[in-house]
């Protein structure tokens, strides 16, 4: 990549200099990635633990059948969202959160970030506490010894070194799990289908008192969609084309998801077929019902998901502010270091399912509003002044864009509202995505913001 001056006139980084392999998570990002590489990375993404007890909650409480129905129909809704938002870090090659500058301004992007922090931080301590009980529980039982706090620490630990290496250590890794736990998890099914038919599958009595339908299912299977997608343009930013980030990171994350939800499933119906008791989202039970090859699965699992998610923690927090004025290993070791701690609070998975309500709530609106500010507001195009830290077509108001910010919260609020006041038969995300959306695009035409000449969309490196 050749060097440029941003609007600041300093110049970006060399993309492949010795200082670059330190920092590439600041500025724009020309990526180099192929189709399969990045359909690689998304694969082994969400081939994930979270996701695999995600679909632990379906059955019985829906049949076998509709829940994998469901999951499939869920996913593909959901994919369009994280796509979309992956596409505009390849064509500008911003991460998602200096993406929030163009819709919400220069320093309302501070809120969105602040935001994704928290969120992903959640998402690290959930995963890593799965992945140490998994591991403490195998190591209970050839040895005797138990101290789960102490393997979810290690687990995180290693995450944080992984991650440090940044995308290069992420391309040349997440192939690899993604092949290994494909491996184990066919093995899975293949020992659930052997030992009980499809028809006994489809036949397994379900639970009404559970309390789950069919738009609850897919509300949650969106969400893991929406949770996903504040990370999309971080690694879709990666791909040398936009045809290789929008094949590859489709593909990759709708059969990633599919399979791992799937597999959750499946696991939970087969324990069920057992006459054991079930109990959803609890890693224990289904690796006592496989064995120590699904205890691997959590294990790699994490290892690739954690990894992906501390590095999106650091791009974001990297990109507040221009000029790398806040350095890639600092803020590495800053945030891995809570990551590490933070893995210790076992309590945490008692608070999943809130911890993913609260992930859609936050970010439906904000998604609704970048897809309408850039393909259609923006005319599908950024200009270099989204790289400032003050002034600029994106400082709107002080740094605000305050119109954005009043949709945003008005999209939580309706999303708060139809979650635990008012019944939806749509459930939740399509509704609070669709009035977020047309109520930015009405609001922004009124105020006559929307481009009238469409600009030439350039790469932001």
């Amino acid at each position: 990549m050749s060097q440029l001056s941003s609007p600041l006139n300093s110049p970006l980084p060399e993309y492949n200099s010795v200082s670059e392999k330190k920092s590439e998570a600041y500025g724009p990002v020309k990526g180099t990635l192929s189709t399969g590489r990045i359909a690689m990375i998304w694969l082994a993404a969400n081939l994930v633990v979270t996701t695999l007890l995600t679909g632990t909650l379906f059955v019985p409480g829906v049949s076998w059948q509709l829940a994998l129905s469901l999951i499939a129909i869920g996913t593909v809704i959901g994919s369009i969202v994280l796509v979309l938002i992956g596409n505009m870090g390849t064509r500008t090659g911003l991460a998602t959160m200096s993406l929030t500058k163009g819709a919400f301004g220069l320093r309302g992007s501070f809120f969105t970030t602040i935001a994704n922090v928290v969120i992903l931080m959640g998402w690290c301590w959930v995963q890593a506490i799965l992945a140490g009980v998994t591991v403490n529980f195998l190591v209970e039982q050839y040895t005797g010894f138990s101290n789960p706090v102490l393997f979810s620490v290690l687990c995180q630990t290693l995450v944080v070194g992984l991650a440090i290496f940044g995308h290069e250590g992420i391309s040349k890794v997440e192939p690899w799990l993604a092949v290994m736990i494909l491996i184990i998890m066919m093995y899975i099914f293949s020992v659930a289908f052997t030992a009980y038919s499809v028809d006994e599958f489809m036949f397994l009595q379900t639970d009404n008192a559970l309390g789950w339908n069919a738009s609850l299912v897919i509300d949650v299977v969106i969400a893991t969609a929406i949770s996903w997608t504040v990370l999309s343009a971080e690694f879709n930013r990666l791909a040398k084309s936009q045809k290789a980030g929008i094949v590859g990171s489709g593909l990759g994350y709708i059969a990633s998801t599919i399979l791992s939800m799937s597999l959750g499933a499946t696991a939970i119906a087969y324990i069920a077929l057992q006459g054991s008791e079930i109990k959803s989202f609890d890693p224990i039970s289904i690796v006592a019902a496989f064995g120590a090859p699904f205890a691997l699965v959590i294990f790699l699992s994490v290892m690739a998901t954690n990894t992906m998610v501390v590095y999106g923690m650091i791009a974001s927090v990297v990109n507040i502010t221009p000029n790398k004025k806040i350095k890639f290993v600092p803020t590495a070791l800053v945030l891995g270091v809570i990551s590490i701690i933070g893995s210790s609070w076992l309590a945490m998975l008692d608070q999943f399912t809130s911890f993913l309500t609260l992930v859609g709530t936050l970010f439906i609106p904000v998604f609704a509003i970048m897809i309408v500010d850039y393909y259609i507001i923006k005319k599908s195009s950024y200009h270099h002044d989204i790289l400032l830290g003050y002034g600029g077509r994106y400082w709107y108001q002080n740094g605000f864009n305050i119109p954005a910010i009043i949709i945003w919260t008005l999209g939580v609020i309706v999303s708060l509202i139809l979650t635990y006041s008012i019944q939806s038969p749509v459930g939740v995300t399509i509704p609070t995505f669709g009035l977020s959306f047309i109520a930015y695009l009405i609001c922004m035409t009124l105020l006559k913001k929307q481009v009238k000449t469409k600009e030439v969309s350039v790469h932001l490196g």
